[in-house]
């Protein structure tokens, strides 16, 4: 389970006293560069709104002005922090791949990236080539004509990342984190969720019409027969599907999606022996007995389906799926007619990126760490590493004073949740040892025959795992991506490179900034490993009950009044937020603000905050974290959003974030009325002591 982010009142004796000394000393020690000269106030002033009180709407005050002067750009379905650094970075990606000498050592990584880059680049072949690349599985897609066939032909497709109606994934055991297993789960649609094909509001009877619509159109370009009554077929194939599959709340669930099962007892497709011809197709060995089956009773039923459905329907399906895979890499109008429904349809967008973004995203996704070791000579300085680690160390220490005084949490719990926390694993910027990609052949002119090389490459990466030991310092994700994950069957927090740099991270901001920033992004993903999902699992990254039955129905009931909260937020009107989908990253918001504000408030060693631009440091720490939510999105995009993303929208998790929040609610005096106030009874604190509530608690009780 790999998370990402883009989402108390113990008697002081001597020894507390200590302890709180040294921490912050560490924590102040976090910023020097910071410290030495004189700070900025690390948040931008341009984006604040005067004429809305902070105390009404916190984040159309923190960024108003930024939110009536900002345009989403033309290609883009949102643009929020995370587009703008990421556009950044792209920019720097590109300079790193055209800075390559094309002359470089045949095999030698610089080439590859260069020869791939080029492939796309390269117009006029890609225009003559036509459909060309594809003519073999178009070939081996329409000359099936047994459905006992279909399974093997299932994994040889999606060893192309053609979509199937169910994927093999292999990942660290949930009872054993330390061996590789296969999992079975449901694959994804042609449309973004099942609510697409099965709810009846006018946006998805809207989006159903223009996908069929989409599939004949891909079906006529590449000249296949009857495209209209395939498209109907497709889509009725797919809504049978959708009926079948679990809800992306029902998949939160890691208890109910573990099913260890013995393949030779798996639900039947057609035939006896479909499932080992589609794992023996897949590269599964013929040593391997069971696998971890995520939604069972998907399962039971797809192969109803694939028996009923006629054979025909199922190679119009594969053909789709074949020709939507790869459009984008194929001519002109296969990339217009892409662009024309998975972007502009679907998410709003007026126009497609520039040919070089989209020649950067194709080499960036495979050979991911090939330029990712480019990027981090060019742009991450050793220095840049050895700040966050400081700063982790630093977050980490306030979270272990935390549960260590937190009130509702027994001792048993307690020790195991500090168990826990001392063996969290933090990954930096990017690792020592990289990947090697000497397996993989490029070539400068076949960009098709480069995608389904490079597709095949990483599938055959993860499948070469099965049955191996867990290699606990390998890096999955590549250092220019511009986020922060938790995964829990690593116990592991990794903050890649291409997220410490500003507005996250600003070397030469105050602190209270830093904080704010790239401290609360920090705080959240540590607080990944004790969310709803998380605190299943051990250190040692194994799904197991080490709770108390009184402190688990205690965290649940904090965490259904966490749910009821954002249920009630509305980003549109007739669409709301989630609360149960989007849970556990709204649990690490809320915890990951209230320790990083704790940790500011420790580096002043009590000493106070200085004000900069008429802002105090809390204030400017509030004011951090809300610009860093600040985005702004097409329609069509927030409601996919709201139906696909765990995370909540901008605008909440900065403002349902701060209501919970008593250091916040002093800091701008909000009061009894004002929109932003939560009374204290009411505000939700999981893995943080809210002070107010316990002394207001321990008034009642005398």
């Amino acid at each position: 389970m790999f998370r990402r982010l883009e989402n108390s009142g113990a008697l002081v004796y001597p020894a507390a006293m200590l302890r709180k000394f040294i921490l912050a000393l560490v924590i102040g020690a976090a910023f020097p560069a910071a410290a030495m000269a004189e700070p900025r106030s690390g948040i931008d002033l341009s984006s604040i709104d005067p004429a809305v009180r902070p105390q009404e709407d916190f984040w159309q005050f923190a960024n108003g002005k930024w939110l009536a002067a900002t345009p989403i750009p033309a290609d883009r379905a949102a643009w929020d922090t995370f587009s703008v650094v990421r556009e950044a970075t792209q920019q720097q990606l590109r300079d790193v791949i055209e800075g390559i000498d094309p002359g470089s050592a045949d095999g030698s990584e610089p080439r590859k990236l260069s020869d791939l880059y080029g492939s796309f680049m390269d117009e006029a072949r890609v225009e003559a080539a036509g459909l060309d690349g594809l003519r073999d599985e178009l070939r081996r897609i329409h000359d099936l004509h047994d459905k006992a066939a279909l399974p093997a032909l299932f994994a040889y497709l999606s060893r192309l990342q053609v979509r199937i109606p169910w994927g093999l994934n292999i990942a660290p055991d949930e009872h054993d984190a330390t061996r590789y297993v296969a999992h079975l789960e449901q694959s994804s649609l042609g449309l973004p969720d099942r609510d697409y094909y099965l709810k009846d509001d006018a946006h998805f009877q809207a989006i159903r019409t223009a996908y069929r619509d989409h599939i004949v159109k891909l079906l006529t370009l590449a000249g296949e027969p009857a495209a209209d009554t395939s498209a109907d077929a497709i889509v009725a194939l797919e809504t049978a599907l959708a009926r079948l599959q679990w809800t992306r709340v029902e998949n939160r669930d890691p208890l109910k999606t573990y099913n260890k099962r013995d393949i030779a007892a798996l639900p039947a497709l057609v035939g006896n022996d479909d499932w080992p011809s589609y794992l023996s197709a897949g590269g599964v060995g013929a040593d391997v007995d069971t696998l971890i089956v995520a939604q069972p009773s998907y399962f039971d039923g797809v192969g109803g389906v694939l028996r009923e459905v006629p054979l025909a329907t199922w190679q119009a399906y594969l053909t789709y799926n074949l020709l939507s895979a790869y459009a984008p890499y194929l001519s002109a109008p296969y990339v217009a007619e892409d662009f024309a429904f998975e972007q502009h349809t679907l998410r709003g967008v007026p126009e497609i990126q520039p040919r070089w973004k989209r020649g950067v995203s194709l080499t960036d996704r495979l050979l991911s760490f090939a330029l990712g070791r480019l990027y981090v000579e060019r742009y991450f300085p050793p220095a840049s590493k050895a700040r966050a680690d400081a700063m982790i160390a630093n977050l980490i220490a306030v979270y272990r004073e935390s549960i260590s005084t937190l009130d509702w949490m027994g001792p048993e719990t307690r020790r195991q949740a500090l168990d826990k926390l001392a063996a969290i694993r933090p990954m930096i910027g990017n690792p020592d040892k990289w990947r090697d990609y000497s397996g993989l052949a490029i070539r400068r002119d076949d960009l098709v025959g480069n995608v389904m090389r490079g597709r095949r490459f990483i599938y055959d990466f993860w499948m070469a795992k099965l049955g191996r030991e867990v290699d606990r310092a390998e890096w999955f994700t590549a250092p220019q991506t511009v986020n922060a994950f938790y995964s829990a069957s690593r116990n592991q927090i990794v903050f890649p490179a291409g997220i410490l740099q500003p507005p996250f991270f600003d070397a030469g901001a105050d602190d209270a900034a830093n904080y704010g920033g790239i401290g609360t992004v920090i705080g959240h993903e540590i607080s990944h490993a004790f969310d709803d999902q998380g605190s299943r699992f051990d250190g040692e990254g194994n799904l197991r009950n080490w709770w108390t039955e009184e402190d688990r129905e205690r965290f649940e009931g904090k965490t259904r009044s966490l749910v009821a909260q954002y249920d009630a937020f509305s980003p549109l009107p007739g669409y709301h937020v989630n609360g149960a989908l989007t849970l556990g990253e709204n649990v690490a918001d809320n915890a990951g603000l209230a320790i990083a504000e704790r940790a500011y408030r420790l580096s002043l060693g009590g000493c106070p905050a200085p004000v900069i631009d008429s802002y105090t440091g809390a204030q400017r720490l509030f004011i951090s974290f809300a610009q860093i939510w600040h985005d702004k999105v097409r329609d069509a995009f927030r409601i996919e959003r709201l139906k696909v993303d765990p995370h909540s929208p901008g605008q909440f998790r900065a403002d349902g974030t701060l209501r919970n929040q008593s250091a916040f609610v002093d800091a701008f005096a909000v009061k009894p009325g004002d929109a932003m106030y939560l009374p204290p009874d009411q505000r939700i604190s999981l893995w943080q002591v809210d002070r107010e509530v316990m002394c207001k608690e321990k008034e009642k009780a005398r």
